[in-house]
């Protein structure tokens, strides 16, 4: 069973949110909060395998729930639901730790294999929203690329090329053909990418690729 936590501000949404989660077989509602400071405390308490927050909440936005989640927590993995789909937003949420980040105007059948993709450890991100987060850097206006950070994250050469492909939006199959080696040898290398990078998925590798200036923004036009 999926153990869900749901945290919202509005009565209205938290219920139907349980209504289309509740009758999966595979899914069990534990709990609601309607705030984040509530959603922490409910989640240490109950411990579910998923909480989906709602990113404006009072007492405690989601951002920050999530961020105190991810450390006090970090079994539970957050899913972030927002009726505001800004980048600003989508970002703060997988910095803070969110393993997703979902639009609420999706679909009761996307919600739920959301839930079911971020209890497996994978992430994600709407396909409106992360295309649209990558554009934004990839169009951004010409800034001072900060250096690559090879100390601290200790990445290999071979491992930076790979970080570089994914952030152009190479899937694992892409970068094994690019560089002509195996699947299974581009998923190990990508755990390690991670693991060096403090990241949790490909959404969160793609931000700190751009930022970092290991990927150079293209200057096409839009």
């Amino acid at each position: 069973m999926i153990r869900v936590l749901i945290a919202d501000d509005q009565p209205l949404v938290r219920r139907g949110l349980a209504l289309i989660l509740a009758p999966e077989p595979d899914v069990e509602v534990v709990g609601e909060a309607e705030n984040g400071a509530e959603a922490v405390d409910l989640a240490v308490r109950l411990e579910p395998d998923v909480v989906v927050m709602d990113i404006r909440m009072p007492v405690l936005d989601g951002v920050q729930a999530t961020e105190r989640l991810a450390a006090a927590r970090p079994g539970s993995r957050v899913l972030a639901l927002s009726t505001f789909d800004m980048d600003e937003y989508v970002v703060a949420a997988l910095r803070a730790g969110a393993y997703g980040f979902l639009p609420k105007d999706v679909s009761p059948e996307e919600l739920i294999a959301a839930v079911r993709t971020v209890h497996a450890g994978e992430a994600v991100v709407a396909p409106r929203l992360l295309t649209r987060l990558i554009s934004t850097y990839v169009r951004a206006p010409s800034r001072e690329p900060r250096p690559v950070p090879d100390a601290p994250t200790g990445l290999t050469p071979r491992e930076l090329e790979i970080w570089r492909l994914l952030a152009r939006g190479l899937d694992n199959a892409a970068v094994a053909a690019e560089l002509d080696i195996s699947v299974s040898t581009v998923k190990n290398h990508i755990t390690g990418i991670f693991t060096k990078l403090g990241v949790r998925d490909r959404a969160q590798a793609v931000i700190a690729a751009y930022e970092s200036g290991l990927v150079e923004a293209d200057r096409r036009p839009t």
